[in-house]
């Protein structure tokens, strides 16, 4: 038996950010380690520059994801202003980048990308290093020092995250946990989440960990292990993933 922390995430509008180069923002259908870590960080009150306290948090959890659904992608049109390469200029915030003199600001056009109703549950347990307790994230959660938002500031929960421990034999079962139904207004011919028929399962710590015997488990080095939050550097992890039928998911 493995003591896990569930907890479950959803909102009309959530970005999960992807590698971003260029103008576009795109975002995967679930959240990673880097969006889980920093919604919990959040909670607890670590900062960003808080070197410390990022590395003790990195440090002590181990993470799995269950999506029921991943929304409806939706892309956002953005116009950005930003100062023209310049030679010998080097702008190290956005902060400084607007403080620019005025005709050295261009205008850029930019996308961001966001999933739409999206819906996903989210178990955390404690690695050997661990400094934190589940008890402590639990209450932070319930309590959080500063607001809570799913990828961007202007994607908040649309519903309690209910967290809550729990003892189980697997992984699965903890992901697998039932929650509240969510109470949603719409007329009886038409549903406002659309499940598929099948659920995704992604984590990490082996194959083997979601019920222990790994079958049909694909995975792959994902980049979203945050290393320095103040310097936005991310490094790889072992990710696991499996979809199973909708009714073997329940």
């Amino acid at each position: 038996m493995t003591d896990y922390l569930i907890f479950r995430l959803y909102a009309p509008l959530a970005s999960w950010g992807e590698a971003a180069v260029g103008e576009t923002r795109p975002t995967a259908t679930y959240p990673g380690k880097g969006a889980v870590l920093g919604l919990l960080g959040a909670a607890l009150g670590v900062r960003r520059d808080d070197d410390v306290g990022q590395k003790q948090l990195r440090e002590s959890i181990g993470i799995g994801v269950k999506q029921y659904t991943p929304g409806l992608l939706m892309r956002d049109y953005h116009t950005v202003q930003m100062p023209a390469t310049q030679s010998k200029v080097s702008y190290h915030t956005r902060k400084e980048e607007l403080n620019a003199p005025r005709e050295a600001l261009k205008t850029i056009l930019s996308s961001r990308d966001y999933r739409c109703d999206g819906l996903w549950t989210v178990a955390v347990w404690l690695t050997p290093t661990a400094s934190l307790t589940l008890s402590d994230l639990e209450q932070a959660l319930k309590t959080p020092h500063y607001p809570l938002y799913l990828g961007r500031k202007s994607c908040p929960p649309a519903a309690p995250l209910a967290p809550q421990r729990r003892q189980c034999s697997t992984l699965k079962e903890a992901l697998d946990t039932a929650f509240p139904k969510l109470a949603v207004h719409c007329s009886e011919d038409k549903m406002a989440l659309r499940f598929p028929d099948e659920a995704l399962y992604a984590w990490e710590g082996g194959a083997s960990r979601l019920d222990g015997n790994g079958q049909a488990a694909e995975y792959n080095d994902v980049w979203d292990l945050p290393l320095n939050r103040r310097r936005w550097q991310f490094g790889p992890r072992l990710e696991f993933r499996r979809a199973i039928a909708a009714e073997e998911a329940r």
